[in-house]
């Protein structure tokens, strides 16, 4: 049975305080990625993935009495890339910034959260996306009162799904869709009406497997 205390304490035991100097190689291959459940990439797919733009996200975890839940956000609609998908608050790493410095500023400006409402419990295997992103995911504990404000221009919705729900393994589908001509896989972990997938579902996934395996 899921229980919030045994998820932070396997937090703070098995999530690292850093990434290793070797992620930060931009001509590196990672072992996490879009790529994890496909076969091996394609030329046109290599010129993509190589050299990779760094990112980061944090993927707040919310503290409501003895229950968990992941906050996520809903992209705007009005967004070139990846308008309307569900995501973690985050985005580029600006020059000379650190990931975490990029996760927390991204989370204070989507979405209002204010960096010293969090506790950091470490950091994810770095993720690589099909469209060239290098993110660099961090884990962090809120606890309300949560006073939100998202950037509308940015975010259409912040909601939050029970940990409960995503760590359970039952719940992750491997789903695929047609991208550049190709078929290619993904996880997927649908929640009412919610739709999480993608990148998103993948770093989720990396900390089930991270925690529980």
């Amino acid at each position: 049975m899921f229980s919030p205390q045994d998820f932070l304490a396997r937090a703070r035991e098995n999530l690292r305080e850093d990434w290793p100097e070797a992620a930060f190689d931009p001509q590196s291959r990672l072992r996490h990625g879009d790529h994890q459940l496909n076969a091996p990439l394609t030329e046109a797919e290599t010129r993509v993935f190589a050299p990779a733009r760094p990112a980061a996200v944090l993927a707040p975890v919310v503290l409501r009495d003895d229950r968990a839940f992941l906050l996520l956000t809903r992209r705007a609609a009005a967004l070139r890339d990846h308008s309307g998908q569900i995501a973690f608050p985050g985005g580029k790493i600006e020059a000379g910034e650190s990931p975490l410095a990029a996760a927390l500023r991204e989370a204070e400006e989507e979405i209002g959260l204010a960096r010293e409402k969090i506790e950091i419990l470490g950091c994810l295997d770095p993720y690589q996306t099909s469209t060239g992103f290098r993110v660099f995911p961090v884990l962090g504990v809120i606890r309300p009162p949560l006073d939100l404000t998202p950037d509308r221009r940015e975010v259409d919705d912040v909601f939050e799904t029970p940990l409960e729900f995503l760590m359970n393994p039952a719940n992750h589908q491997r789903h695929e869709k047609l991208w550049q001509g190709q078929a290619r896989r993904f996880y997927a972990m649908p929640y009412q009406e919610r739709y999480i997938w993608g990148a998103t579902a993948g770093m989720i996934r990396n900390l089930y497997e991270r925690l529980y395996t």
